[in-house]
C-alpha cells in the first residue's frame, strides 16, 4: 500500500524538495526491486539542522542488486550535497532476522521513521530484553575501548578530543534507548527524555554526556574525563542487569 503522498510535507520545510527529487530518483532507478523507502533520525524526531545534520533512509529492497547500487553510488556527491546519506539497504528478511543481532539499530528506526512510499516493515516488531541487553553491554565496552584509543590517537589536540567526545556521545543516545527499554519505557521517546529517564533508572546524573552532547559546551579535557566517567558507569551497571 502506497503511502499518503503528503508524507514529505510533515518532514522540514527546507528538505522537502531534494526529498521528493530523491524519491523519483529511487523508484527510477530502483524499479519494482525497490519496495519502500523510509526516512529516519533527527529528521523525525527532531531538532534538524540541515548545516550540521544529514537525512538518514532506509530503502527496502526485494532482493539485493549491486548493479542498482551501483547506480546509486554514482549520485552520491549530488546526494551529499542536497543533505541527504547514502540509504542503508535491507529486505524484510534482513530486518527480522537482525532483531537478535542488532535490536538497539532496527529499534532506534522503527522507533523514529517516516514511510515515504510502500509498505512499512517496521511495523508491530517484537524485541526481546535478553537481546537488548547484550547489545548495550557490547556497545558500551566498545566505546569504552574506542576513548581509550582515541584518546591516545589525540596526541593532546583538544580539537579531537572535542570531536570524539561529540561523535560518541550521539552514538551512545542508541544504547541509552535500550537501557531505559529494559527498564519498561517502551514507547518512543525523544532524544532529552531518553538521557533523563536513563538518569532516573540508575540514579546518577551523567553530566559528562550531556555535555558531550551539547554543541555549545566546552568539549576539553575536564569534560572527556566526566564523560568517559559516565561511560564507565554505564558499562558497570549493565553488567548486572
Amino acid at each position: 500500500m502506497e503511502q499518503p503522498t503528503n508524507a514529505v510535507n510533515e518532514l522540514p520545510a527546507t528538505m522537502r524538495a531534494p526529498l521528493r527529487a530523491y524519491v523519483e530518483q529511487i523508484r527510477e532507478l530502483g524499479g519494482t526491486n525497490a519496495k519502500a523507502l523510509a526516512v529516519f533520525g533527527k529528521v523525525v524526531s527532531g531538532p534538524f539542522d540541515p548545516k550540521h545534520h544529514t537525512i538518514r533512509n532506509v530503502l527496502i529492497v526485494e532482493r539485493y542488486d549491486i548493479a542498482m547500487l551501483r547506480r546509486l553510488g554514482d549520485q552520491g556527491v549530488r546526494l551529499g550535497k542536497s543533505g541527504i546519506a547514502a540509504p542503508l539497504t535491507m529486505t524484510p528478511a534482513y530486518i527480522a532476522a537482525s532483531l537478535d543481532t542488532f535490536p538497539l539499530e532496527i529499534m532506534e528506526i522503527a522507533h523514529h521513521h517516516r514511510m515515504l512510499f510502500g509498505d512499512d516493515p517496521f511495523d508491530g516488531l517484537a524485541f526481546e530484553n535478553p537481546h537488548i541487553r547484550l547489545q548495550c553491554e557490547r556497545e558500551l565496552k566498545t566505546v569504552l575501548i574506542g576513548l581509550r584509543q582515541g584518546l591516545l590517537a589525540a596526541a593532546g589536540r583538544e580539537k579531537v578530543v572535542a570531536a570524539l567526545q561529540r561523535d560518541v556521545g550521539t552514538g551512545l543516545l542508541r544504547t541509552l534507548r535500550g537501557m531505559c527499554w529494559l527498564r519498561g519505557d517502551t514507547d518512543p521517546m525523544p532524544p532529552d527524555r531518553i538521557l533523563a529517564e536513563t538518569e532516573k533508572h540508575i540514579d546518577r546524573r551523567l553530566n559528562g554526556l550531556r555535555t558531550a552532547l551539547d554543541p555549545a559546551a566546552d568539549h576539553g579535557w575536564a569534560t572527556f574525563e566526566a564523560f568517559y566517567g559516565d561511560v564507565e558507569a554505564l558499562g558497570e551497571m549493565i553488567d548486572g542487569w
